[in-house]
């Protein structure tokens, strides 16, 4: 099961955080940091599987992938295969890829909501849900177009909306 998504900058400042086991807001704020410390401190040329029992107890591990100025974070436990987590990263990271035009911080920052939508697909509950990027983006652009379709409804009807511009 996969315990914890985290996207954290390299100056330590979480931009998503999802915890799919309940944790305290004070427990998660020390896990964050915690998870930053142990990559801020790992050389360029290392594993990118960390031992995650010292942060998240034990039978967990930590898999990461660094792109410019991100950390991509799987936290999970041992029923969870390795390489399939970091390919399950590259899902993710494509993916907003895609629907950002070349992710970067900034986008990560102004469309959390997005991103949110996108790794829900990918992941629910823990469990993982869809790996290929493709059918991923099929449905967050269906979800695109019914949030598009649900603001362009009106529940005011339009015989009292003239009687209002009177």
């Amino acid at each position: 099961m996969i315990r914890a998504v985290m996207v954290i900058n390299t100056q330590g400042k979480p931009r998503l955080a999802k915890f799919y086991e309940f944790q305290p807001v004070e427990k998660q704020q020390e896990l964050i940091r915690s998870v930053y410390g142990v990559l801020s401190s790992r050389a360029e040329n290392v594993s990118n599987f960390v031992d995650a029992e010292s942060i998240f107890g034990p039978d967990t591990r930590l898999v990461y992938k660094h792109f410019a100025t991100l950390y991509f974070v799987f936290v999970f436990d041992s029923s969870e295969n390795e390489l399939a987590m970091l390919d399950l990263i590259q899902v993710f990271v494509e993916t907003l890829d895609k629907c950002f035009k070349n992710v970067c911080e900034l986008d990560v920052v102004l469309n959390y909501s997005k991103m949110h939508t996108v790794l829900d697909e990918i992941i629910f509950g823990g469990q993982v849900l869809e790996t290929s990027s493709t059918e991923v983006m099929k449905a967050v652009e269906e979800i695109s177009k019914l949030e598009t379709a649900s603001n362009a409804i009106s529940l005011v009807p339009k015989s009292v909306s003239a009687w209002r511009n009177r």
